[in-house]
Parts: structure tokens; sequence; C-alpha cells
């Protein structure tokens, strides 16, 4: 075993079973938000203990815990090959000791061998940059809210969304109410607009990354993201899709350069069972720091 290989276990047993403390936060105060007596009340209440409950016995918050996705930033010269097997071998042990569900199948036959190891699981995205510094941020995304994740090609006729934000917004609203409750709600929408349709995808799964309480840097953007909170969260939808206040806990959105012919929006939705978390490493693979 090496430092590296325990990092990552680590960060794969936290990730499942603890919430990060800004989604913590946020379900925390839907709690509150909820009127007393609800079905919506009753169903954040469970959400909140069940959060509890993952944590005290270290066990999966949800028994879909989802695809493994890895970002990790790295230096010039930093072996991504290693970190790929040590990654891999990772994921077999953390399923073996029951912090990942054996959830990973084969696509054609169906067949789970249980390992969670296969073509695109995990899925490992590197970025080189100038800096030392090794950062890794590891998502786990359920099934459920995946299935709810929707791309839109604008302009769309139905929705009557032109091809600038407002038809953005229109689109980003739609998906929102397509999804209803099936999403495990309340839910936190990663977005992207332009880029073609696989880097759409993949541009708006990297908003979920950012943490619940910053604030966009683009102003138009910023604008957006706090318009189509307030909105979704006055369409009464509410937790689990029972009704109430708290449909959304977060809108993250970016944006990708496009081809003129095409202009996407990508929307992915997670779920209130946000399991998000990073860490800075050190040169031989210790933790230095957890980023979340």
């Amino acid at each position: 075993m090496t430092a590296l290989f325990d990092s990552l276990l680590e960060l794969i047993r936290r990730t499942s079973a603890e919430i990060p403390d800004d989604v913590q936060a946020a379900i925390l105060n839907a709690l509150q938000a909820e009127k007393k007596g609800t079905i919506a009340e009753s169903a954040m209440k469970i959400v909140e203990r069940n959060i509890e409950l993952a944590k005290q016995k270290s066990q999966p918050i949800c028994q879909d815990t989802g695809s493994i996705i890895f970002y990790v930033d790295c230096p010039v010269g930093f072996d991504q090959m290693k970190f790929e097997e040590q990654a891999k071998q990772a994921v077999r042990l953390a399923t073996k000791k029951g912090y990942l569900r054996q959830n990973s199948v084969d696509s054609l036959t169906g067949v789970n061998d249980g390992t969670n190891v296969g073509p695109g699981s995990p899925t490992v995205h590197f970025h080189q940059h100038a800096s030392p510094e090794i950062k890794v941020r590891l998502v786990l995304k359920g099934g459920g809210c995946e299935n709810v994740g929707v791309q839109y090609s604008l302009p769309n006729e139905k929705l009557q969304a032109n091809r600038d934000l407002d038809g953005c917004r229109k689109v980003i609203l739609d998906a929102v109410l397509q999804a209803q409750g099936k999403g495990c709600g309340p839910g936190i929408l990663g977005v992207c607009i332009g880029g073609d349709r696989a880097t759409g995808y993949e541009f708006s799964k990297h908003q979920f990354l950012r943490k619940l309480p910053d604030r966009n840097p683009t102003p138009e953007l910023d604008k957006l993201e706090q318009d189509i909170l307030t909105t979704a969260n006055e369409l009464g939808i509410g937790p689990m899709g029972f009704g109430g206040k708290t449909t959304l806990l977060g809108v993250k959105i970016g944006a990708a350069n496009r081809l003129p012919a095409s202009y996407f929006v990508s929307v992915s939705y997670m779920c209130w069972a946000f399991r998000r978390q990073g860490v800075t490493l050190q040169a031989d693979g210790e933790i230095e720091q957890w980023l979340y």
C-alpha cells in the first residue's frame, strides 16, 4: 500500500458517508424554511437524520453510491497512469469494505463483477497546471439524479426560448419542472451554456465542484443563477416533489465557447445527497488539507 492509495481510500470513504459542510448548512436552512407539520418538513427531517446516521456509522448516505468521478489538478510531470491505477485499486477496496455499493455493471451483458471497476468507472479528469500543488476532488453522482439531466438546443420553439440568456432561463426552469420529485430533491443544478453535446455535459458537472454559497464572477451568470434559484423555489415542487419551499439548494452556471450553428444548454442535476469532497496532497500522496 502507498500513501496515495491510503489517501484515495479515505477520500472515497468520506465522500460516500459525509455531506460537505456547505451542503449540510443549506439542508438545515431548508429544513427551517419549510412549514411546520408539512410533508415537506417531514421529508427534510428524514434527510437530516439520514445524514447524521451515515456519518456516525461511516456508511453510504444512499444505496446508490453513483458514478465515481475524480477531478485531478496536477503539476507537469505528475504520473497520471500511476494515479489512475491507484484510484482503481482504491475503488476496488472501498467497494469490498462497503464504502461503495456494488452498482457498476457491464452495459452489454448486465453483469456486475462487484468491483465498480470497468470501462469508464472510475472516470478521471486530469488538468495540468503550473503550480506544484496536487488537488484531487471526487464526486459520487447517483443514477436517479443523472436520469433527469437534460440538454436543450436553442432556439426551442415549444418553450419560446431564443438564443439568449432569457432562452437559457426558460429551458433551465423547464428542466426543473420536468424533474419534479424524480431526482431526489431538493437538488442542485450544474449548467453549461454552449460547448458541444459532450463537453456541455462535462462542463455542467464541473460546476458541482463549486461551493453552494459562492457567487459567479460573471455578473450576467450570477444574476441568472440567483433568479433561477429564487424562481424554482417558488414553483411549489418541494423536497421529493411533496410540495414546499425548497425545490433547489443551489444553481451553478458556466459557459463554454460554441459553434455558430449550435447553441446547447446542458443541465446536470444533483440530488440532495451531494457527495463531493476533495483534498490537496503532499508530493508523497499524504493528505495535506481537506477542501470542503
